[in-house]
Formats: C-alpha cells, sequence, structure tokens
C-alpha cells in the first residue's frame, strides 16, 4: 500500500499559516456590511413593543371614545400580533438551533 499524502500545513500563533503575513486577508474578504445580529435582534424587540404599545394605546382610546375608527384599532392589533408570532418563532428556531449545538458531540 501506499502511504497517505500529509497536507498539513504549520500554523502561527496568529492562526495564519507560517509563511502568510498578518495582514494578508483570504480573497474575496471585506469588512462585513449591515448590522450585527445582536443589533438586529434588539431592534426587532424594540418594533415588536412599539407595535404592541401602539395597538394596546388604540384599544384605549376605542374603549374611551377617543376614537371611533375601529378598523384602522383592528389593523393596529392584527399586526401587532403577527409582529408577535414572528418573533416567538424566531425565538423557538433559535432555542432549537441552541438545543441541537449543545447535543453535538465534540
Amino acid at each position: 500500500m501506499s502511504d497517505p499524502i500529509n497536507f498539513s500545513v504549520p500554523i502561527s500563533p496568529t492562526g495564519l499559516p507560517i509563511g502568510v503575513p498578518s495582514s494578508a486577508k483570504p480573497a474575496g474578504a471585506s469588512e462585513p456590511k449591515g448590522q450585527d445580529f445582536k443589533s438586529v435582534l434588539l431592534n426587532s424587540l424594540d418594533e415588536v413593543n412599539r407595535l404592541q404599545t401602539e395597538a394596546d394605546q388604540g384599544v384605549q382610546r376605542l374603549a374611551t371614545g377617543e376614537t371611533e375608527n375601529v378598523a384602522e384599532v383592528l389593523a393596529a392589533v392584527n399586526k401587532a400580533g403577527v409582529a408577535f408570532d414572528l418573533l416567538m418563532e424566531v425565538r423557538n428556531k433559535l432555542s432549537d438551533a441552541y438545543n441541537e449545538i449543545k447535543q453535538m458531540r465534540v
């Protein structure tokens, strides 16, 4: 039989192969664009909270007689409900992914 080919490359303390300058970037690498995941998640939470608050205020205005526009209030309540349901689904998917990663063997 033949010996297997060894493709191992010595790695420097910077995590790059020896002989590659630490300032080198992989081909096609660029700075990330947009927001990070934490910012997107926090912004989504703030938006859902804002929609819930608007819906609650609309219901209060309708109950006290300040407005008679039932359609507008109903639309705000439905919009807040859909946003909350979507947020809960994202949370469930993140929880499932976390549990799956937690069960992986190293």
